[in-house]
């Protein structure tokens, strides 16, 4: 089982790794994770190659914290609230990557033009209405965007992905980016050839065990 140390390390790793593959930039995206009653969220301002698991905000779910050394994320709200709201979500990923930001800024949903899309849950991966950063009102459009999602874009802002691990909201972040890039060049070219609906249902059918799973325990 994984200790509460262990988690708080793989939070930090994350957020570098975040940075290392062009998913975000300096100290813009936030990462969280659900442990015990409450979650693990980064925490405002701290550079990503300074960060250190002690440094990893906990708060409870009804969104008091330890006032130590950091505060938690500006986003920490949506953090919680999604948290909250979707049980089967377990960690939470929010950045900033180029081709998925760029279509948010354009308040454009991704639509189903590879299959890869049903990762995100659905035909598409939605874009919610834009509200300003750290307030309720973003919190709720987010939530209302991953309604039978698992990610989702954020109006001039910046893209979402959850997981019930962190390692497959990571993996999801990197695979939205990849979809969203792929959708601005189809555009270029007059836009992409959309796949229908029930392709997409058999799809999300075939994906309910893929992606990555967690490493077993040694016994």
């Amino acid at each position: 089982m994984t200790t509460e140390i262990e988690l708080r390390t793989r939070i930090v790793e994350a957020c570098r790794q975040m940075n290392a593959n062009g998913l975000n930039q300096g100290t813009s995206g936030n990462i969280s994770a659900r442990w015990g009653d409450g979650i693990l969220v980064t925490p405002t301002g701290v550079p990503y190659d300074e960060m250190t698991p002690h440094d990893i905000v906990a708060m409870t779910m009804d969104g008091s914290w330890e006032h130590g050394d950091h505060r938690p994320s500006s986003e920490w709200r949506f953090h919680l609230d999604i948290h909250r709201r979707k049980p089967e979500v377990n960690a939470i990923v929010h950045c900033h990557p180029m081709y998925s930001t760029i279509l948010a800024i354009r308040h454009q949903e991704i639509p189903a033009l590879h299959y890869m899309i049903a990762c995100g849950g659905g035909n598409s991966i939605p874009c919610a209405p834009y509200a300003t950063y750290g307030t309720p009102e973003l919190s709720e459009h987010a939530i209302a965007a991953l309604q039978g999602r698992t990610a989702c874009l954020l109006a001039n802002h910046g893209l979402i992905a959850t997981g019930a691990t962190l390692g497959k909201a990571m993996w999801l972040a990197v695979e939205v980016e990849t979809l969203a890039k792929q959708y601005v060049y189809t555009l270029m070219l007059g836009g992409p050839k959309c796949l229908p609906d029930d392709e997409i249902d058999r799809v999300i059918e075939k994906f309910k065990d893929y992606g990555p799973r967690p490493k077993k325990q040694a016994a």
